[in-house]
């Protein structure tokens, strides 16, 4: 099986340069391995040149002849995606904001538990309360919760009950006076 061949655009020396001015070190030493094999060395020589296998160089090239050198930059992998679409994020926001209604959802405020139950019966997908507090915490939702109040609480009552004390400290009669030197 032939190798696959590399880009025409570069050489050797725009590969030793482009590694010379690369802001990370595993793409200098990527494109070090390319100046190599451009030089006429072989994979193997170019695979211990970078320290890694044969087929890994076989991946640089690939990524190279697609992307030129910013193609052999390490990159953040993508992750899983969202288990709710942004049609059934903006359902879940108007939710938050409007509230359960206690007759028909059975609750009188919505806990995380509460909601994966109401997207569950709404979408049919099963989230954890992670990803819902996650996905909350995204929109600018915060975990709030009010202070409890009793219901026949007097206004101004807990102000007449607090008591006014002096204050415990004083500030000192005499006056500093510096040590001689």
């Amino acid at each position: 099986m032939a190798a696959l061949p590399l880009r025409a655009d570069f050489d050797a020396k725009s590969c030793r340069l482009a590694a010379r001015h690369a802001g990370d070190a595993s793409q200098a030493r990527r494109l070090l391995s390319i100046a190599a094999i451009y030089d006429g060395a072989s994979r193997g020589e170019a695979a211990v040149l970078g320290s890694v296998t044969v087929q890994i160089v076989c991946d640089w090239v690939k990524k190279f002849n697609a992307h030129g050198p910013d193609g052999l930059i390490n990159r953040k992998a993508p992750g899983k995606p969202p288990k709710l679409t942004a049609e059934q994020l903006a359902k879940l926001a108007t939710m938050v904001e409007s509230g359960p209604i206690p007759a028909s959802h059975g609750v009188v405020r919505w806990r995380i538990i509460d909601l994966c139950q109401w997207v569950w019966e709404e979408f049919r997908v099963s989230v954890s309360e992670d990803t819902v507090s996650r996905q909350l915490r995204a929109m600018g939702y915060r975990k709030l919760s009010a202070r409890p109040r009793h219901h026949a609480q007097a206004e101004g009552a807990i102000e007449d009950f607090k008591k006014a004390s002096r204050r415990s400290w004083r500030r000192s009669q005499s006056k500093w006076t510096s040590l001689p030197t």
